[in-house]
């Protein structure tokens, strides 16, 4: 799949570590390093600009590492990002540890996987069919 860019930064445009990663790093676009204090949240700019084929989103979702080491996390994961969007990426870091966390220009802050999503037409029914698992969740299927 081809997507078009626009990188505004000085980073080097989002790519995959490996041959069969999912998901491509995506860099803090800032001058100066950037506090966060605990429980505080944040926009951090990336300089990036997309152009998705309808049909396709963008999920940003949380580094492993960042998120263990650190406790910091994506606040709206997956945040989505939409085929008609064309403003500028911008991750909403949160810092859900005890302790303050500084992101420094360039870092690594988050992960971007495009998706195929589908669009669907509601048929509205007055009763959905039976099923095994029927209205079951959270939890029902015990704790083992």
């Amino acid at each position: 799949m081809n997507v078009k860019i626009v990188n505004k930064s000085n980073n080097p445009l989002p790519h995959y570590s490996t041959i069969a990663s999912a998901g491509m790093d995506i860099r803090a676009n800032i001058e100066e390093a950037v506090t966060l204090k605990p429980l505080e949240r944040k926009l951090i700019p990336t300089g990036l600009f997309i152009e998705l084929p309808v049909g396709f989103e963008a999920q940003i979702r949380p580094r492993s590492g960042m998120a263990l080491k650190h406790g910091i996390g994506v606040l709206n994961s997956p945040g989505t990002i939409d085929a008609d969007y064309r403003g500028e990426i911008g991750i909403i870091l949160v810092n859900l540890s005890n302790d303050e966390y500084t992101i420094e220009p360039s870092e690594r802050i988050c992960q971007m996987v495009i998706a195929k999503h589908e669009t669907v037409e509601w048929s509205q029914v007055e009763v959905l069919e039976e099923s095994e698992r029927g209205a079951g969740g959270f939890g029902h299927t015990g704790k083992k």
